[in-house]
């Protein structure tokens, strides 16, 4: 769950003293499913019976529903072993799909190891396994494009079935698979340098605010910067590119991620050492200073602006993170009309 404390005229320091004091007295509970964006990367894919050509003899990369146990995640690659599958890591599936600079640096990995497929584990009900080709481009695969799939609520089940099914369709080529799944490999979604504050040259730089592709979501955003963002912006098209967009005179986008807290900062390089379950957020709900506590598991989406020439991210001063994107929004750019005195 979440718990709102409302402050006023505290410092921070003592609204994260009662916020942290506040969540051991949590009593209600939330249950989060494996992997909450809106759609799932497998329900973009055409199931197929057949395994993929040559995926005995070339690389594929794993990516995993975070509720694996790292026991289930050694008997996958036992049976990827066994079967001729051979993945070169395994990520995480909420932390590559959460954001457009993760997915980036993650297609750009992928190139450089001459990955060839992506196999999607999914867990609830039961398990599943999905493997499709990698497109070579930060989407990671085509909407609609085939995809092999295979599905039981018995792993050791679908590990024989898999590896059936692969050695009759093909011979296998690969025989140096590691034993044990590849995870301890980090890829950084930040090019330049991460800055625990807000942009100053936003004063009087061009930002550029891209849509999501969804008119409703759009008319929101357009309307929330229309009333809210007092400085020089422009709303463009989802997807535009981003030098396009540097020709035109935009020094600065806005970018997002959304997956659950814990993700979240991972991928944004915050310190995860201390291990919290709960995460205090600043907000605003009807422009007043509150605090949130959001559980580590909960999905949220959290907002910051991006140099397009240097990479570099600047995160805002606080943890503003929020569940609908609106509220994240509007927590982040109040956020930052106060540190930067913009009325």
């Amino acid at each position: 769950m979440v718990d709102k404390i409302p402050v006023s005229g505290v410092r921070y320091g003592d609204m994260l003293q009662r916020a942290i004091i506040t969540s051991f007295l949590i009593v209600k509970c939330i249950l989060f499913g494996s992997y909450s964006q809106a759609q799932t990367p497998t329900s973009q894919l055409q199931p197929s019976q057949t395994p993929p050509p040559n995926l005995l003899s070339s690389r594929s990369v794993v990516l995993y529903d975070f509720n694996f146990t790292q026991k289930e995640l050694d008997e996958w690659q036992r049976g990827f072993q066994k079967a001729g599958i051979d993945p070169i890591a395994y990520f995480e599936t909420d932390i590559v799909f959460s954001g457009k600079d993760m997915t980036n640096a993650m297609a750009a990995y992928f190139v450089s190891r001459q990955v060839s497929f992506i196999v999607i584990l999914d867990k609830a009900p039961g398990f599943q396994f999905t493997v499709t080709p990698f497109n070579g481009n930060p989407t990671l695969f085509n909407p609609g494009q085939s995809a092999w799939q295979l599905k039981n609520n018995k792993l050791s089940d679908l590990l024989t079935a898999l590896w059936q099914e692969a050695w009759r369709s093909q011979k296998k080529a690969n025989f140096l698979i590691s034993d044990y799944p590849e995870m301890d490999i980090a890829v950084d979604a930040i090019k330049g340098n991460r800055q625990e504050f807000y942009a100053i040259d936003l004063k009087v730089d061009n930002l550029a605010i891209p849509k999501f592709g969804n008119a409703e979501m759009d008319k929101a955003l357009e309307d929330f910067f229309t009333n809210n963002y007092p400085l020089k912006f422009k709303i463009v098209d989802a997807g535009a590119d981003e030098q396009e967009l540097r020709r035109k005179g935009f020094l600065y986008v806005l970018c997002f991620v959304q997956t659950r807290g814990v993700a979240a900062k991972e991928v944004l390089g915050y310190d995860l050492s201390k291990g919290e379950k709960n995460y205090a957020s600043i907000t605003f709900p009807e422009g007043q200073l509150q605090l949130k506590i959001i559980p580590a598991d909960q999905p949220v989406y959290k907002f910051y602006f991006r140099h397009i020439d240097n990479g570099n991210i600047f995160l805002g001063t606080k943890w503003d993170a929020d569940v609908q994107w609106l509220d994240a929004l509007r927590n982040h750019v109040i956020g930052f009309k106060q540190e930067l005195k913009i009325n």
